[in-house]
């Protein structure tokens, strides 16, 4: 039983005035998204700013979710770190809170070996009992993740079930479901990668235009998954402008700018974040205006 299939939030991590974390403001994000469709929500992720919560703020975000969702839906947390112990410790604590599974990055900075990658995942794997999923985004940690290394950990380590894959190479994930003869939730970790992903047996996508688009992300899943492929091109075409729009700047900086658009007041994010230049918010409102997210003030 895969922990979720179809369109899973990256969830933001909304703040106040003093970048405090606004939990009013997290449960209105939870019930929005569950609200519309969401299929699971992944909290303390990268969308989520996880790298710039204290330790002590990831455990309370993370326990908060699984607490509003109420097992509605399932819940994610991303526990990764640069650091093993640190890793360890973040998965232990969101396994002893009841989360459905773990988001597990690649350590960032360290540019760990393949080896490295192995005992670092195999290890935060051993210490929980909740399914883990490998996060694979070389542009951003500096380390990819080899398509042989994913298959020894998926076939080696029981609960090691699948990746969420932002790699943006399709050969490679090519290679890595075939050394798996396909057993793994995969995962697209891009957004305007979905329908790639899932036609070489991935089974949905952890996704930042599900912040702003819940329903329509799940329906571009679940149009595949069901048979209609024409349907689902035709929504992940539909949707680029948007995709292209919430990453003109790294993420999170756009997604929390259309949020705010929309007036979900996320507040803004922690350095060395920071908000989006006035010369790329022409571009997103009027992806946010064609997609019919927002009205032209």
């Amino acid at each position: 039983m895969a922990i979720f299939r179809g369109a899973g939030v990256a969830l933001v991590t909304p703040f106040d005035d003093d970048l405090k974390v606004n939990f009013d403001k997290l449960d209105e994000l939870i019930e929005f998204q569950i609200a519309n469709g969401t299929d699971s929500i992944i909290i303390t992720g990268t969308t989520g700013e996880g790298s710039t919560l204290s330790m002590e703020e990831h455990a309370e975000c993370i326990k908060f979710a699984v607490d509003r969702v109420k097992h509605r839906i399932p819940v994610i947390a991303g526990t990764g770190s640069n650091c093993t112990e640190e890793a360890v410790y973040l998965s232990k604590k969101a396994d002893e809170c009841g989360v459905d599974g773990l988001l597990v990055v690649t350590p960032y900075y360290n540019k760990a070996t393949q080896n490295g990658l192995k005992k670092y995942f195999t290890e935060i794997a051993d210490a929980v009992k909740a399914p883990l999923v490998l996060y694979n985004v070389p542009s951003r940690t500096g380390v990819n993740i080899l398509p042989e290394t994913a298959a020894s950990l998926i076939k080696g380590v029981p609960n090691i079930v699948g990746m969420k894959d932002a790699a943006g190479n399709i050969s490679q994930s090519l290679r890595m479901m075939s050394l798996v003869d396909g057993e793994m939730e995969l995962y697209s970790g891009n957004d305007d990668q979905i329908i790639p992903l899932l036609s070489i047996g991935g089974i949905g996508v952890i996704s930042v235009l599900s912040n702003v688009a819940p329903r329509e992300t799940h329906d571009i899943v679940m149009e595949y998954l069901e048979g209609d492929q024409k349907k689902a091109l035709e929504l992940q075409r539909k949707a680029l402008p948007l995709c292209d729009a919430l990453f003109c700047e790294v993420n999170p900086i756009p997604v929390k700018m259309a949020l705010n658009m929309m007036g979900k007041q996320v507040g803004s994010l922690r350095g060395p974040l920071c908000d989006m230049e006035e010369e790329h918010q022409p571009k997103l409102k009027k992806a946010l205006l064609e997609f019919g997210l927002i009205e032209n003030a």
